[in-house]
């Protein structure tokens, strides 16, 4: 029960930012225009910012699992390649759909549902185990995202500089590696007695929370003005499948192996942040994603919403679970 209700509280808020901004939409007070001129904001300069200080905030590189990281991408990849690939090529024909649809069984939102998650499961311990995860997941995932929009993006013959270029241009990973430089510049800094912080930066630092604090809340609104109902009955099979890809092949694949194979060798904190990778709906960064990348944007809400929707219930059923077989 506790597991349900913490269920509901995690989703609920999310959903009510998604009904505001959908009602925003019915006002007149969002339209169109202001709808992607912000998907562009979020996905160049607030999730960027967001990234940064997540990662940033990952206290020691020092002491690090290497076979839970690659448990983590490689799950990620078989899921991706071995599982949504051929589902998606079987189940629709439209390739601006295929890219949507592939790239939502890789991404989770391990920001706005993840993070929360891993803590109620497992406290900063899992917090400390999904961040450290995250440095390998999001530029993973984000890879795998902008190679499934460019492949399948509706070209004969893809363009393999284009892609080159996109998945190295890209904002979120962009900002993740730079992350990473400067968790590295900051152990120098551990070894070398240098005290100075980011934190010690207080405008700089106060400035990156400020744009961190804008990508969530206003993701949200903007993924509910771009949801369209009218839009459920002609895209219903490919909402479907990418449903249950997120929200059903993946928890049950990505937690049933490591459990059945490694439930020894993973910690419980390690095993709450699987949940979080692998049970969160479809990230709500996405959404803009798509948008840059000219994929079907509509599908894409679409898939956002409803995998969040399903969420519930997959991350319900994986803690408890996990509670009952003994490893939370």
């Amino acid at each position: 029960m506790d597991a349900l209700l913490f269920a509901v509280k995690a989703v609920s808020p999310i959903l009510l930012m998604m009904v505001t901004g959908y009602c925003l939409r019915e006002l007149g007070l969002m339209n169109d225009d202001f709808t992607r001129t912000a998907n562009r904001l979020i996905f160049r300069v607030f999730i960027p910012a967001m990234l940064y200080l997540n990662i940033y905030k990952i206290d020691d590189v020092g002491d690090i699992d290497g076979g839970f990281l690659l448990y983590a991408a490689g799950a990620i990849l078989v899921i991706t390649l071995l599982v949504a690939l051929p589902v998606t090529l079987l189940t629709t024909h439209e390739n601006t759909r295929r890219g949507v649809i592939l790239q939502a069984a890789a991404r989770s939102n391990t920001a706005l549902v993840g993070l929360p998650l891993a803590e109620a499961l497992f406290g900063q311990a899992g917090v400390a185990a999904l961040s450290l995860q995250s440095a390998v997941t999001i530029p993973l995932c984000n890879v795998l995202a902008i190679l499934s929009l460019s492949v399948f993006g509706g070209e004969k013959r893809p363009d393999l500089r284009r892609i080159l270029k996109t998945v190295f241009g890209n904002p979120l990973i962009l900002s993740v590696g730079a992350a990473l430089l400067t968790l590295g510049i900051r152990r120098l800094f551990v070894l070398s007695g240098v005290t100075l912080r980011l934190t010690d930066l207080g405008p700089v630092f106060t400035f990156l929370t400020y744009l961190s604090n804008l990508a969530t809340p206003l993701s949200l609104l903007v993924l509910g003005a771009q949801f369209r109902f009218s839009a459920v009955a002609s895209l219903k099979r490919e909402i479907l499948v990418g449903v249950l890809l997120r929200t059903a092949a993946a928890p049950l694949l990505g937690l049933g192996i490591a459990y059945l194979f490694f439930s020894t060798r993973f910690s419980g904190a390690q095993f709450a942040s699987f949940v979080a990778l692998f049970a969160t709906p479809v990230a709500a960064s996405s959404v803009p994603m798509v948008q840059e990348l000219n994929g079907d944007v509509t599908l894409a809400g679409q898939l956002a919403v409803w995998t969040t929707v399903a969420s519930a219930f997959s991350i319900f059923i994986a803690a408890f679970l996990l509670r009952a077989a003994g490893i939370f």
